[in-house]
């Protein structure tokens, strides 16, 4: 296998545990309607499909009751407000970022969080200084599983895309590298409901541990 000398990462479920800042935001929401909260095991693997995933999960059939764009306001004003009360990094993510500064490969963030809520949230984690480049899901017109985002988050990194990788817990993550020509990673210590759905999305490898990443880089 070809050595790659470049990382992109998606943000939620890759390098942040952000499922319980984002359930807490639908359940205050849920809790102003009257509705009942969501257990933690329910919204975790709905996490990283932002706020309109969860709120489909929470609102369910009753939905269509209430005016959507209302809602996703107030779970995105709630969400910033409190968007790194439960966060952190996921165990080995410190370590594997530390190590690519160390032998000095770039990497950055490609996600299809809102960039005003990414540029909130990435700098309260220091581990986090060196990210070359930060690239969201309203950065540009198209978004994950579009390959733009992260082809001009390698654009802005100086990097080849053929030898970059790309790593999310999503299929969106796995099919905008694919059709990047990157080298594509499942992170499947993110929130993936079916392990055994993920081996069909055509990824080059799939891993629990972070640190594993290294055996792909030069």
């Amino acid at each position: 296998m070809n050595k790659h000398t470049s990382v992109l990462f998606d943000l939620d479920g890759t390098l942040l545990d952000t499922a319980n800042d984002l359930g807490e935001a639908l359940n205050y929401v849920l809790k102003n309607k009257g509705l009942k909260p969501v257990d933690r095991e329910k919204y975790r693997p709905i996490a990283s499909d932002g706020a309109k995933g969860l709120l489909e999960l929470g609102f369910g059939e009753r939905l269509s009751e209430f005016d959507f764009d209302a809602l996703r306001l107030e779970f995105l004003n709630y969400y910033e407000q409190n968007i790194a009360v439960h966060t952190d990094l996921y165990p080995n993510i410190e370590k594997l970022l530390f190590t690519l500064n160390e032998i000095n490969i770039p990497w950055g963030i490609v996600t299809n969080k809102p960039e005003y809520l990414s540029k909130i949230l990435v700098p309260k984690f220091p581990q986090f200084d060196q990210c070359r480049t930060l690239i969201a899901g309203d950065t540009l017109p198209q978004r994950k599983p579009h390959p733009a985002p992260i082809l001009f988050a390698c654009k802005e990194m100086g990097s080849d895309p053929e030898k970059c990788i790309y790593v999310g817990d999503a299929p969106r993550d796995i099919e905008a590298g694919n059709r990047a020509n990157m080298y594509t990673i499942i992170a499947q210590w993110g929130y993936i409901l079916d392990i055994n759905e993920c081996k069909h999305w055509q990824a080059d490898a799939i891993t629990l541990n972070p640190l594993d990443i290294l055996a792909t880089i030069k």
